[in-house]
């Protein structure tokens, strides 16, 4: 009795072991693939240039990276990343993986990736698409701003205070005049592309802070100067500001 209850424990001893060890040899290398350049789809398909990127234990020493049965190179440093390109493989399914290595030489092996390597031209079948939208996407940020404030110009007294939305607001290049800037618009960094409600001139246009469109909206009074014609009025504007200036003349 005593002999099958130590054949047992010792069993159970080994088994445990056992376990440890393929763990310690599968679960602790982590493989993970990222897109460099080139196209990554859906089902796994991929095109372009990739990097896979390992993670293990501290006393992770070396990395081999797999395609397949083939080595396709060897990190002995971390960060244990290695960069490949699809276009040198054959098309088709495979399967990417890792086999890591202690400074004790404990081997270590990482999950499987797998990964379909497509022709450039199913690539793109992908992006013309997507470039398209994003395309008309930029058409219609400029376009229909542009329609909207064909032959209209804005007639606000100089120097009064205005809101200016969730798009912001820019002073115009060209009369100096603060306006709000519309929300959907072409973007280039800090700058939009806008037409002025004064002056209908279209420009590149910062997005500027409250306080400075404050201090521009005040600089607006030092245009009107007596006998001036202001950059941003049309003539019938013009003879309008002169006619409401009368009514206060004796």
């Amino acid at each position: 009795m005593k002999i099958k209850r130590i054949a047992l424990i010792l069993l159970a001893f080994f088994s445990l072991l056992f376990v440890n060890t393929v763990f310690a040899q599968t679960g602790q290398l982590t493989l993970r693939m990222s897109r460099d350049w080139g196209y990554g789809g859906f089902n796994g398909d991929i095109e372009g240039l990739f990097s896979m990127r390992v993670t293990g234990p501290a006393d992770l020493a070396r990395v081999e990276f797999y395609i397949d049965s083939a080595k396709i190179g060897e990190v002995t440093q971390p960060p244990f990343n290695l960069q490949f390109n699809t276009d040198d493989y054959p098309l088709g399914n495979h399967q990417l993986y890792a086999v890591g290595y202690s400074t004790s030489e404990q081997e270590y092996h990482s999950n499987i990736i797998p990964a379909n390597f497509v022709p450039k031209q199913s690539t793109l079948k992908f992006i013309l698409p997507v470039l398209g939208v994003i395309l008309v996407a930029v058409l219609l940020s400029t376009l229909v701003p542009l329609l909207a404030q064909r032959g209209k110009h804005l007639n606000l007294p100089l120097g009064a205070e205005r809101k200016y939305g969730a798009g912001g607001g820019g002073i115009c290049p060209k009369c100096h005049r603060p306006f709000a800037l519309p929300l959907f618009s072409a973007n280039l960094g800090l700058s939009k592309l806008a037409s002025c409600p004064f002056c209908g001139k279209w420009s590149l246009v910062r997005v500027e802070s409250i306080s400075k469109l404050r201090e521009a909206e005040k600089a607006e009074l030092e245009q009107a100067k007596p006998g001036e014609q202001i950059a941003s009025e049309t003539e019938e504007e013009k003879l309008r500001r002169e006619l409401d200036a009368s009514k206060y003349k004796e």
